[in-house]
């Protein structure tokens, strides 16, 4: 059975991982057919279109065997229905600070590789802030208010076409010196309700702007008939995503940066509500009027009134007040 599913090529995606000796995680995908490689970067409407639709044309491959090695150790699992698959180890070795090469292997009945895939797992340095991110309307402008201008906005350009708001490049950098040695950045993690279908786009994003190199931590993977869906899904699982990062980093402080679209005030109000000496700041982009009021309610309901919170219109007053609180320097 297994031999007969991997017969036709398979696609063993690796995504960007996480962790420190004691607790190192990472995630990726097995996918039927070759792997979907954006080659051109085009105005043309129609091209962006069809680039974007072969996205969620997937077909995941479920309940395969998959084997990670990590110097001497070797590490087993199994595709999950969505074709998902997790890695979680501890070292066996001290790992220094950085990014690592990280090979998954898909095997067969026998157990042999077929096919593999290679990511990247990074391991912050012992700073004293770490940053966790949302995307859509926080980094990237994305109109998740408004259905028709994301619907457009996502079909019709490509990751090096999408804008970012204005400064928010100079304030993630500010952020990423923050308190910290030259030649030491403070760690980010870009956590979002996109899907994994939007990985390599999100990469591309984050590269052609040249924001803080990160790791990301997205939603499932949806199919082509999900794909007006894109992005609008239930956030439970994003804060467990960042459940996990704030657990696996019990040195560093946290600063959360998120918008008013969606959930990101009732998330990050939860978190520092179960955290409250691990939150240092909390930085929402006030996208939604509507939400407005809704959000300074919940920002005033965050009971250690230590942690800084600043809802924000535009980057130049949120870099103005990371200076004022002394986060970054004037």
């Amino acid at each position: 059975m297994i031999n007969d599913l991997i017969k036709r090529t398979a696609t063993v995606k690796v995504y960007h991982g996480y962790g420190h000796k004691n607790n190192c995680i990472i995630y990726g995908h097995v996918l039927a057919g070759k792997p979907v490689i954006r080659k051109r970067y085009s105005n043309n409407v129609l091209l962006n279109i069809f680039q974007l639709i072969k996205l969620f044309f997937v077909k995941p491959l479920p309940n395969l065997p998959v084997m990670l090695q990590w110097g001497n150790q070797y590490l087993y699992s199994k595709t999950e229905a969505d074709g998902f698959f997790k890695f979680e180890w501890k070292s066996d070795t001290y790992i220094e600070a950085g990014w690592h090469t990280v090979i998954v292997y898909l095997l067969n009945a026998e157990g042999k590789p077929t096919d593999s895939g290679e990511g990247k797992i990074f391991i912050p340095h012992s700073t004293q802030f770490a940053f966790i991110s949302d995307i859509d309307d926080t980094v990237l402008v994305s109109h998740s208010a408004s259905t028709g201008k994301r619907l457009k906005v996502l079909f019709t350009k490509n990751p090096r076409s999408r804008k970012t708001f204005a400064d928010v490049v100079k304030h993630y950098h500010l952020l990423s010196k923050a308190h910290a040695e030259p030649g030491v950045p403070n760690p980010f993690f870009y956590v979002s309700s996109s899907e994994w279908n939007l990985y390599d786009d999100l990469n591309e994003f984050f590269k052609h702007n040249g924001l803080p190199k990160g790791a990301f931590l997205l939603n499932g993977i949806k199919k082509w008939y999900q794909l007006f869906k894109t992005g609008k899904t239930k956030h439970q699982g994003k804060l467990t995503r960042i459940l996990r990062i704030i657990e696996a980093f019990p040195k560093q402080q946290f600063v959360l940066l998120g918008d008013n679209t969606q959930a990101d005030p009732e998330i990050y109000t939860s978190l520092a509500n179960k955290f409250p000496d691990k939150i240092h700041a909390i930085y929402i982009r006030n996208i939604s009027a509507e939400k407005e009021n809704l959000t300074k309610e919940l920002l005033a309901s965050i009971q250690n009134k230590s942690i800084y919170t600043c809802l924000f219109k535009t980057n130049e007053q949120a870099i103005a007040h990371s200076k004022n609180i002394g986060l970054i320097a004037d």
